[in-house]
């Protein structure tokens, strides 16, 4: 544990910025399932869509470093072109 008071709110910054990572990370997981499961389901127009609402969480994701800023590139990147794949 920590000894001296600087370290201490190190520790309670650690914390807070954990639980902010954390919050993201589940928040651009669930809108990116919720775009795959648009484009299982076959319907294009729900897909586009639920992609329209993912791509700024995926992009927050990257601003806040949660993810890479190429690997929310190419996530968007891919989604979008099965989108445009479907009949």
């Amino acid at each position: 544990m920590a000894n001296h008071k600087s370290a201490e709110k190190r520790a309670r910054q650690t914390e807070r910025r954990t639980a902010e990572n954390n919050a993201r990370r589940s928040r651009l997981r669930g809108s990116t399932k919720k775009v795959e499961e648009a484009i299982k389901s076959g319907d294009k127009k729900a897909a586009a869509e639920a992609l329209r609402v993912a791509q700024p969480d995926i992009q927050r994701g990257a601003t806040a470093r949660v993810i890479a800023k190429n690997a929310a590139a190419r996530r968007v990147s891919r989604l979008n072109a099965r989108i445009k794949a479907m009949a």
